[in-house]
């Protein structure tokens, strides 16, 4: 094996190892959103909104650090409702 082929096959274990931790973060990721959505249930004011909202940015940014970048199935298997989607990204000032 040459010290190319080691360093390649080192950078593919790593980007391997890389690509699990992703999916255990999309897992993660998943859990709050369906916590937020849940949550959400109980009450549609604004900071249950905000919150769901940012837990399905969350969501959207881990897929697509996967390289999944159509999230209208996704978001129709967790249900998201359009008046979270229409907050998804949006950063509210603090006063």
């Amino acid at each position: 094996m040459t010290s190319k082929d080691a360093r390649d096959a080192g950078v593919g274990a790593i980007e391997k190892e890389l690509q699990g931790e992703r999916a255990t973060a999309l897992g993660d990721a998943g859990r709050r959103l369906e916590a937020a959505l849940a949550d959400l249930a109980n009450g549609t004011d604004d900071e249950r909104l905000d919150e769901a909202a940012t837990a399905a940015w969350y969501f959207v940014i881990l897929r697509e650090s996967l390289h999944m970048f159509d999230h209208k199935a996704a978001f129709e298997i967790y249900k998201v409702p359009p008046q979270v989607l229409a907050r998804v990204g949006v950063i509210k000032r603090r006063a």
